[in-house]
């Protein structure tokens, strides 16, 4: 099962797909964690998260699931699990918040909150990671051609 989850081709679509997700994503989780880019931080976005109906240990996946995520997706490590992670935000985000604003982000800054068109751009990245792998250039494609070698030599 680890195998099928490091298992990549050598595709440079995925490797521009996992890229822009996960530097789009990162900075969000750094907001997140470390309060960096304007962002709460940790601590407060825990709180946030909780007081919204957020159940703690769902509020810390998210967290870890964009900071963790988005680097993970950055660097090619696990990028079907971080893919998961960023997808289940985004599903989450458009239900909780983003549906009652409509599609469009707020551009002009003439509406109460953000549209949905990000999270559905986010979620078909994130699929096509899940479906495909991290694509060349990735720490799986590294980690499973070892372990090929391996069980070649073996």
């Amino acid at each position: 099962m680890f195998r099928k989850l490091l298992s990549t081709s050598g595709e440079w679509n995925l490797t521009l797909l996992r890229l822009a997700l996960g530097i789009v994503i990162f900075p969000h989780g750094l907001q997140k964690t470390a309060g960096w880019f304007g962002g709460p931080g940790f601590h407060a976005m825990m709180q946030g998260f909780v007081q919204g109906g957020i159940p703690p240990v769902l509020a810390f996946l998210a967290i870890c699931a964009e900071s963790l995520g988005g680097l993970g997706l950055i660097v090619g490590l696990l990028s079907r699990i971080a893919a998961f992670g960023v997808l289940c935000v985004m599903i989450v985000a458009v239900f909780r918040v983003n549906l009652a604003y409509g599609m469009f982000m707020n551009w002009a800054g003439n509406q109460k909150g953000e549209g949905i068109e990000f999270h559905i751009l986010a979620i078909g990245i994130a699929i096509a990671i899940l479906i495909r792998g991290a694509g060349a250039f990735s720490l799986d494609r590294v980690l499973s051609a070892a372990g090929r070698e391996r069980r070649a030599a073996g």
